[in-house]
């Protein structure tokens, strides 16, 4: 535990789609919760089974899923997050496979940890993807469910035009070829329309942890994406802030991530 642990006895929640969401959407605010003595419990909704494979010889037993699952634990591991649950439901159909079953098992989630606060996808879920989206409207629900007990839910997004320095950067050094892009999304996606964040928390500090955890998914991360190309410094010109916006849903809870932001207009 840090000497320096303001939130030491908090935990904090974080719902996503797939193993590497975790690290790309908010790896930096994860690691800087749990340096701040905060417990950090991770729900991953799928094991990313329909997901790319950078190089055939990390998956030697056939199966994506088993080893993305493998990285997503190496990847927490790195950030400090205390749990991670990896549940089973439909890569590429969260959106509309086992929907009561994904409510239930955030709620069961959330009644079981009890968490301060709790982190996932915006509406645009980083850059519209649907299983990001479905993920979204399934933690609304269930934290909805929980009337004014609720813990306060935080959207996290990503600003409009980071990604496509993140490319330019890395094309610039050379690689990667120009038909490629980060996750196979066009750069132009990542934060494309979504509201202003309220706050955003500095984590350039913790960049290096970032980084650390997004190469640890190794089957995401091969010589076509461009975050496997930059460096640190690039990294935290780009990727150092995190943006936040708090649910309007009535919460019990107190405002736990605002301890470690900023106005949005400081970004």
């Amino acid at each position: 535990m840090p000497v320096d642990a303001p939130l030491a006895g908090r935990t904090v929640l974080a719902v996503f789609a797939h193993p590497d969401d975790e690290s790309l959407a908010c790896g930096g605010t994860l690691a800087r919760l749990a340096d701040a003595g905060a417990r950090v419990v991770l729900v991953c909704a799928s094991r990313g089974a329909k997901g790319s494979t950078s190089d055939p010889s990390l998956v030697p037993e056939g199966d994506l899923g088993l080893a993305r699952t493998r990285e997503l634990h190496n990847a927490a591991a790195t950030l400090g997050i205390a749990d991670v649950l990896v549940m089973d439901h439909p890569d590429g159909a969260l959106r509309w496979d086992h929907v009561p079953e994904l409510h239930a098992d955030i709620v069961a989630a959330i009644d079981h940890y009890r968490p301060d606060a709790v982190i996932t996808f915006g509406k645009d879920g980083l850059y519209w993807h649907l299983d990001h989206v479905g993920v979204h409207e399934r933690t609304f629900t269930a934290v909805k469910s929980f009337g004014a007990a609720a813990p306060p839910l935080y959207y996290v997004t990503m600003p409009h035009g980071a990604m496509r320095e993140v490319v330019e950067a890395a094309r610039a050094k050379g690689g990667p070829p120009p038909d490629s892009n980060p996750f196979g999304i066009a750069p132009g996606l990542f934060g494309l329309e979504v509201d202003t964040p309220s706050f955003v928390i500095d984590v350039r500090a913790w960049i290096p942890r970032k980084l650390a955890a997004l190469r640890c998914h190794q089957t995401q991360m091969g010589p076509r994406n461009p975050i496997s190309w930059i460096d640190e410094e690039e990294a935290r010109r780009w990727l150092g802030v995190e943006c936040f916006q708090r649910s309007p849903l009535e919460s019990s809870g107190g405002a736990i991530l605002e301890q470690l932001g900023g106005p949005a207009a400081n970004r």
